[in-house]
């Protein structure tokens, strides 16, 4: 569920943006505003772009992981020209608080720091997207059924680990034969050389996870000052060491059944062609929302939607989020 093991979490057309994307070799621009906020457990790391009192409600990200940072996500800031952009770092992630302890790896916390958050900012009415594991919680916060929720999306999002591991499965299926091959013997008894595996993973990831190099700006970010990167430990305790078999706590995950709260008109599956979640997943959960939800898949995109083509998820978004800004509460 993660954008990239190793480095950083992170059908519409470009030409729904009426403004592009920052260029490849953009500089991110500095957040107007960062806090520590509170949440049950510690506190986490908060950015934010635009003015939170602006007349459009903003946008907040979930990153994914468990464990991931925000910094996967900072082309979403060009939506920043119309709306406040936040961005944060989940408790034992990146630039948040680190207390280590296991009681917090639970989502129903993760859910609530979401709305500390929103709290903690005096949001009163925002937009809410989830990216992998980030869709988790959206997705379970949507399902509490906020009156502050303007509307939904979830990115490539793990909705059951069922059906994630079904995609795996049949991804891994349609790779090269000889990576095929490792990435089976990696789950046997007698594994080829860590090695190995690693490589044929990262075959797996250059199809299915990201499939365009992280530019140097995104890089850079993620080797900012206090931000301590990507939590190993966090994300084999809730998920595993391996994309293709989930041993952590969210082994028995599954969100299907939240599907049913939530509103078809104010949610939007969002997903790469090539997503780790298969845009055929996605349109078989969207059919299960009342009155059916929205698909995007984002050409040659893979799982990281906004690594892989910024100026087309951009502009889904942008679209998006403008066509719904006035949803009655």
């Amino acid at each position: 569920m993660r954008l990239s093991r190793r480095a950083l979490l992170a059908g519409g057309a470009a030409t729904l943006a009426p403004l592009p994307a920052f260029a490849r070799d953009a500089v991110y621009p500095a957040p107007d505003r960062e806090a520590m906020l509170p949440v049950p457990g510690g506190r986490v790391y908060v950015r934010i772009n635009g003015g939170l009192n602006g007349p459009r409600p903003p946008l907040v990200l979930i990153h994914g992981g468990p464990g991931g940072t925000h910094t996967g996500m900072l082309d979403a800031l060009a939506l920043a020209d119309e709306r406040a952009v936040i961005l944060y770092d989940q408790l034992d992630s990146g630039r948040s608080d680190w207390p280590q302890n296991p009681v917090n790896w639970r989502v129903p916390r993760f859910v609530d720091e979401l709305e500390a958050i929103r709290r903690g900012l005096n949001v009163p009415r925002w937009h809410v997207c989830g990216i992998s594991w980030g869709g988790t919680i959206a997705l379970e916060y949507a399902a509490r059924q906020p009156a502050e929720l303007v509307s939904t999306v979830l990115g490539g999002p793990l909705i059951a680990t069922k059906a994630w591991l079904a995609d795996a499965d049949a991804l891994r299926a349609a790779l090269p034969a000889a990576a095929r091959a490792t990435l089976l013997a990696c789950e046997g008894a007698t594994p080829p050389a860590p090695a190995a595996c690693d490589a044929a993973t990262d075959v797996f990831y250059r199809h299915y996870n990201r499939r365009e190099d992280a530019p140097a700006a995104l890089r850079e970010a993620a080797r900012a000052v206090g931000n301590r990167g990507f939590n190993q430990r966090l994300y084999e305790t809730m998920w595993g060491k391996s994309e293709f078999v989930s041993t952590g706590t969210l082994r028995d995950y599954d969100g299907t059944p939240l599907l049913a709260r939530l509103d078809g008109a104010r949610t939007l599956f969002m997903v790469g062609q090539y997503d780790e979640a298969r845009p055929v997943t996605a349109l078989g959960f969207a059919a299960r929302i009342p009155g059916g939800a929205e698909v995007a898949v984002i050409p040659g995109a893979a799982h990281g939607t906004l690594s892989d083509r910024p100026a087309e998820t951009v502009g889904i978004l942008r679209a998006w989020l403008t066509r719904h800004d006035t949803h009655p509460l």
